[in-house]
């Protein structure tokens, strides 16, 4: 039994869906390698801070990805730690929407993002599928502009943001059964 199996069991019954879509969105045969979906994966566990989700993703992760494990999962902590700060910058000066900000520079030190340990439209796919767990709507759009830059497709994107739903409902649906309410 894989480590997302042994996870999967610890959602509730109500969370059905989210325990078939998890490995329906690792498994191969997308639009993505197998290593964007595993990095997509752990950067979006990793911006959602459920150790038990990271723990399980990281595990089946290795064994997916052998020797390109590392890089991978540094690029994906890369994408969730940078954009935990970019998202939160960004999306203020979208939400604010006063042009004297908009012209500002930013000052946030982010030279990860142009030297990846794997490549750059993989950081880039990962960095997509957090901003938008989080919600910022110009990180998304300037990341898919990249990611179709680098010659990949809708396809791809939307792959990752499935990826990112899914994990999300994971995170949500693990919550939800560390505590089963009294019937009463």
């Amino acid at each position: 039994m894989t480590a997302i199996e042994t996870l999967r069991s610890a959602m509730p019954d109500a969370a059905k869906d989210v325990r078939l879509n998890l490995p329906a969105v690792l498994a191969a045969g997308g639009a993505l390698s197998s290593a964007q979906t595993w990095g997509t994966a752990l950067a979006s566990a990793i911006s959602l801070g459920r150790r038990d989700l990271l723990d399980a993703l990281v595990e089946d992760a290795r064994t997916a990805l052998g020797d390109g494990f590392a890089a991978v999962y540094d690029d994906a902590v890369t994408a969730a730690s940078l954009m935990a700060m970019n998202n939160v910058y960004y999306r203020f000066r979208h939400q604010i929407g006063k042009p004297e900000y908009a012209t500002r520079p930013a000052r946030l030190r982010m030279t990860k993002l142009a030297a990846p340990s794997t490549h750059k439209a993989d950081l880039e796919l990962f960095s997509v599928a957090v901003s938008v767990i989080n919600g910022c709507e110009a990180c998304v759009r300037a990341h898919e502009a990249a990611l179709l830059g680098h010659g990949l497709g809708v396809a791809h994107v939307e792959d990752a943001v499935r990826i990112a739903a899914v994990v999300a409902s994971a995170a949500t649906a693990l919550f939800a059964g560390e505590t089963i309410p009294a019937r009463g």
